[in-house]
């Protein structure tokens, strides 16, 4: 039985076998990534507010908070979606409709709003008429980060049910909440009910509360958001002459043959009508062909060095022909970030995830009317700023790339990193020739067990 059993699994483990289970467990992605060790606890709460009762339902305050420090939501803005408990319709909105109004043929008299009974909801768009305004509405469904603007961090809108209950007792709460934002990418839990809301009027002298309140949390995964990276990473040196580009197919490879119009030639006559063409208004973006292929490209270069500074110039450029980037921002992770001096052209602020006075990340942001708007791809389609460091005599050093971000990030989205071994080195500096390949310690059993059968 144990030759019988042996025998199998030499013919299972063939030398081909063994090559697939390799590029299977090296290629598959870690689960660990959608986690955001750099903003763990951001969220996009949604707070559903009761505020008074009426004939057959109620009506409700519905806000959307971005607790997220650097990811925020762009134009073309969020969609909300529900799937009702009972046969709930809507009455009535203020500050955003549905996409769709649904069957309403058995209503007689006044037709509702939506019966749907998994309504999409959207934001209504600037200059809508006040009377069909509420506070914190009417801004296209874009949603700027916490750390970024937090007086425009939340959205609100007020909408009218019935056929809902009356009561406490009587409402039940939607299911199955869904957020595109604008794509998918964000997961919504169940709504919860929670202790009611309180507010406090202007004067501070009186507090109210809502009849009845609950909470849905949506959290982001990059790689629910696209398939592949909106973003790499390219660096430079004033040392050394070498500039490493971003890795290749870092955001997908060009192939116009098989898949045409994946992207375009910044001098071809045909640029305009490839922008105009199928696909226009779409979130896809149409790129201008690279060895990359990404939307966004950020470049670090180590411009200057001082006795006691040292000096860093940061561009972003934009090669997407379809997207304007407005309130864009990076996030760079690098350890002289707790000696940064002088940041000029862009708005920073520091980010401190790990506490106990760590301070080696940094939100970059445009400054407003001047750079906060990154054009689409052409020659103003970028940004730039520089940042002075002083030195910090136990840790500076120029070797082995420490001058060089350890991850950035573009609207919260992780960017391609070119390899550590393809670094500008110091000319004085040896350049490793082989790069170790550190496998899986399965894959090291797997190996082990096929030789000793």
């Amino acid at each position: 039985m144990e030759l019988g059993n042996a025998r199998f699994l030499s013919k299972l483990f063939t030398p081909l076998t063994l090559c697939l289970v390799l590029v299977i467990l090296l290629s598959s992605p870690s689960s660990t990534e959608a986690y955001d060790s750099l903003d763990p606890n951001g969220n996009i709460t949604i707070k559903w507010d009761v505020m008074q009762w009426t004939p057959d339902g109620y009506v409700a305050t519905v806000t959307m908070f971005n607790f997220q420090q650097y990811r925020h939501i762009q134009a073309p803005g969020w969609q909300l979606g529900w799937t009702w408990a009972k046969k709930e319709v809507i009455w009535s909105m203020v500050g955003a409709q549905t996409t769709e109004q649904g069957d309403c043929s058995k209503f007689k008299g006044n037709t509702p709003h939506c019966c749907k009974r998994d309504p999409t909801v959207v934001d209504l768009l600037p200059g809508t008429p006040y009377n069909m305004q509420i506070a914190n509405c009417c801004k296209a469904g874009v949603v700027t980060s916490f750390n970024q603007d937090p007086a425009n961090s939340a959205s609100a809108f007020q909408v009218s049910v019935g056929l809902a209950g009356t009561t406490n007792k009587t409402v039940k709460v939607p299911k199955n909440f869904t957020l595109k934002a604008p794509g998918p990418g964000y997961t919504c839990g169940a709504a919860k009910i929670v202790k009611p809301t309180k507010f406090v009027t202007q004067d501070g002298r009186r507090t109210t509360q809502a009849l009845m309140t609950w909470n849905v949390t949506c959290t982001y995964s990059q790689f629910l958001a696209q398939k592949t990276p909106t973003c790499c990473v390219s660096l430079s040196s004033f040392y050394n002459e070498t500039i490493v580009n971003c890795p290749t197919c870092s955001c997908g490879c060009q192939n116009n043959i098989t898949n045409p119009g994946s992207c375009v030639e910044g001098n071809s006559p045909y640029l305009q009508s490839a922008v105009n063409g199928p696909g226009k208004n779409s979130f896809t973006p149409l790129v201008q062909c690279t060895s990359h292929m990404c939307p966004i490209r950020v470049h670090w270069h180590v411009k200057l060095n001082y006795k006691d500074y040292w000096r860093v110039k940061i561009t972003v450029t934009n090669f997407n022909y379809r997207m304007n980037y407005t309130q864009w921002n990076i996030v760079a992770q690098h350890p002289n970030f707790d000696n940064i001096t002088t940041v000029f052209s862009f708005n920073y602020k520091p980010i401190t995830p790990y506490g106990a006075g760590i301070n080696d990340t940094a939100m970059l942001w445009g400054v407003k009317f001047y750079n906060d708007l990154l054009m689409q791809a052409g020659s103003l389609g970028n940004a730039q700023s520089e940042l002075l460091f002083r030195k910090d005599a136990n840790t500076f050093t120029f070797d082995k790339g420490w001058a060089f971000p350890r991850r950035i990030y573009f609207n919260g989205d992780n960017c391609v990193m070119p390899s550590p071994d393809s670094y500008p080195w110091l000319p004085n500096t040896a350049h490793p020739s082989i790069r170790p390949l550190v496998l899986p310690i399965t894959v090291l059993w797997i190996v082990l067990a096929f030789f000793m059968l």
